[in-house]
């Protein structure tokens, strides 16, 4: 079974439409919110955050949602973390595109910071 067909599969559960928006297969959303399933869960998940912890995080999030997206991920495990390896290893290309040539801004705020450097360096050994 694909991912699309898996997330139709799950999509006709009663409690999902209450709880989730699906915008794209790679984007499930906590309905009424601009956040993302795989923030949730990657809070709850690799950074062992409690259901509390996180509602505080996310403001617009409520302990209730945070609840059902946990319940979620009990129910559906595997496609939970495959949604979430997938969210993550977009992130990482991201990471890696944006530094392999990053914008010219962020160049010159390098060259600032190493110019700052050396006057810190130079303070420090006149004293």
């Amino acid at each position: 079974m694909t991912i699309l067909e898996t997330l139709e599969e799950i999509r006709q559960e009663p409690e999902f439409e209450r709880y989730f928006d699906v915008h794209r297969e790679d984007d499930i959303r906590i309905k009424g919110t601009r956040i993302g399933l795989e923030h949730l869960l990657y809070e709850a998940i690799h950074r062992a955050q409690t259901p509390k912890q996180i509602a505080e995080r996310f403001h617009t999030v409520t302990l209730e949602q945070v609840y059902a997206t946990l319940m979620f991920y009990e129910r559906h495990k595997g496609f939970a973390e495959a949604y979430v390896t997938d969210y993550l290893e977009w992130c990482r290309k991201a990471r890696e595109e944006f530094w392999a040539d990053p914008p010219p801004v962020v160049e010159k705020l390098r060259k600032l910071k190493a110019e700052m450097d050396a006057k810190k360096t130079l303070e420090e050994a006149a004293t």
